[in-house]
């Protein structure tokens, strides 16, 4: 039944509709749960951790998996957040570098 419905011209509004329910539930589970947690010290620590580690968790394995145009890319980027503490100058720099190396044959 489910295979049917999904197979049908309105399968994939079906799936957007699940995917962005499902994303809207995760977020404000996050918010209901945060609301019941205690904001001790280190807490707070580990909560301004969260983003980086999140970033380095996903973006560590894709580079790594690119081969060196990848490694490249990652070492790019660190440098370049480093230095200007600007996401997008980091992303960009980063992909920059890993167009450039794979153009090269790399």
């Amino acid at each position: 039944m489910i295979d049917a419905l999904l197979a049908g011209p309105a399968g994939p509004w079906i799936a957007i509709l699940a995917l962005a329910l499902v994303t809207y539930l995760c977020r404000a589970s996050g918010v209901v749960l945060m609301s019941r947690v205690r904001l001790t010290p280190r807490v707070e620590r580990g909560l301004r951790a969260l983003p980086g580690s999140i970033v380095v968790a996903t973006a560590l394995p894709t580079g790594l998996s690119a081969g060196l145009p990848g490694l490249l890319g990652l070492v790019t980027a660190a440098g370049v957040m480093a230095l200007t503490r600007f996401e997008l100058a980091a992303v960009l720099a980063g992909l920059g570098v890993v167009a450039v190396g794979r153009a090269l044959g790399l």
